[in-house]
């Protein structure tokens, strides 16, 4: 297990001991069984006026709740839902279910019909059990029936048996994938859990393909439950777009600052650079664009004598303007780099940012230097 599942793991325990009332959430059941086969104790369940977070998605739950690499969290809201028809889930053994394979005769099928008429009997009668048992006959003898699967799910939900109806509703669906009876008894079996996206999806198909009153009197409960929990879905999925929109903005800013420093590593600040080779005046100009300085090339000669006269002020304003990048190339030792700039006559000085060729001074002109440099140095 990663660190980072690790802490995930402890977040939630945290949030457990702080608010026991969250392992009554239908979502957990799971978990909640879990500690019940350890022998632990778990409080009894407080309704609460507002629900907390939606922990139907747990992760998304601790996706919210961990900080940023820049340490700024997601703001925990509450998700206010009316639970006041959930049922603790039913854990029982999966109740019988028929044999797919087996063959049907008319015979079966008519004890089959015998068995779920006595079934609806025992159902006015409000014996329940007695109804399971008669359904459960009828089933074994004709497993291919969609419609004897979704009424014993129905009556499954009448004892509030809501995952156990479930299971029933799936294998009516698996017959007949339009039984709008094994969506509605689906959709209510997961609002008795509060499941209630998966529950309002159900009941909208249903509505559609078979409507009765009983499906919108659930709808009107449902609905407004999914609604919040998308909403506050949509929420949390903004605020993590903004945190990641945030984390790639501080990412940029750190490779840019990174470049920069790169840069600047390679550029001496307040001196004169001496350049050797095409290669390293390449070097030294994008680097002085990547920190958006300006650069002056300077080709001089040791046999020119306006050079002597203008080199000590070329050093000198090296150190007044230390932003800016002063370069100086022997035309006779970096012969490649005076061919590539075409130096017909020393000294030169080119003014380049941004990799571009800005303005030019040649000849020993001090005053007209200067002020370019003053100029283009802002």
């Amino acid at each position: 297990m990663d660190a980072a599942t690790i802490a995930d793991l402890k977040q939630f325990v945290d949030h457990c001991k702080s608010n026991p009332s969250i392992l009554h959430d239908p979502s957990l059941s799971f978990f909640k069984s879990y500690l019940d086969s350890l022998g632990g104790q778990i409080p009894p369940q407080n309704k609460p006026e507002k629900s907390g977070i939606d922990t139907s998605d747990s992760m998304e739950y601790f996706d919210a709740q961990r900080p940023s690499e820049e340490g700024d969290d997601v703001i925990e809201s509450d998700v206010e839902l009316d639970e006041s028809d959930i049922v603790e889930p039913d854990n029982d053994s999966p109740q019988k279910m028929g044999d797919p394979e087996t063959e049907v005769t008319e015979e079966r099928q008519d004890a089959a019909q015998t068995d779920k008429l006595k079934a609806m009997d025992a159902i006015s009668e409000g014996k329940l059990g007695e109804a399971i048992d008669h359904l459960t006959e009828a089933i074994m003898l004709n497993p291919t029936s969609a419609i004897l699967y979704a009424t014993r799910a129905n009556v499954f939900t009448k004892l509030k048996k809501p995952n156990a109806a479930i299971r029933d509703a799936n294998a009516a669906l698996e017959i007949n994938p339009d039984s709008a009876k094994g969506y509605k008894i689906r959709g209510m079996a997961r609002a008795m859990l509060g499941l209630w996206e998966e529950a309002a999806s159900d009941l909208h198909v249903a509505s559609k393909l078979d409507y009765d009153e009983e499906i919108g009197l659930v709808l009107k409960k449902v609905e407004p439950n999914a609604k919040r929990i998308q909403e506050h879905r949509r929420k949390y999925e903004r605020l993590r777009k903004e945190r990641e929109l945030k984390k790639a903005e501080c990412e940029r800013q750190r490779q840019v600052k990174a470049q920069e420093q790169e840069a600047l590593s390679v550029l001496k600040e307040g001196q004169v650079i001496g350049i050797h080779s095409a290669g390293e005046l390449d070097t030294k100009l994008n680097a002085a664009s990547r920190t958006s300085r300006l650069a002056v090339l300077y080709f001089t000669a040791t046999w020119c004598g306006p050079c002597r006269f203008i080199s000590p002020l070329f050093t000198s304003l090296a150190a007044k303007y230390p932003k800016t990048v002063f370069l100086k190339v022997d035309i006779d030792e970096a012969r490649d780099v005076a061919a590539r700039w075409n130096i017909s006559s020393v000294p030169t000085f080119y003014f380049i940012k941004n990799g571009k060729e800005i303005d030019k001074v040649v000849g020993a002109d001090k005053n007209g230097l200067e002020k370019k440099i003053e100029q283009y140095a802002g």
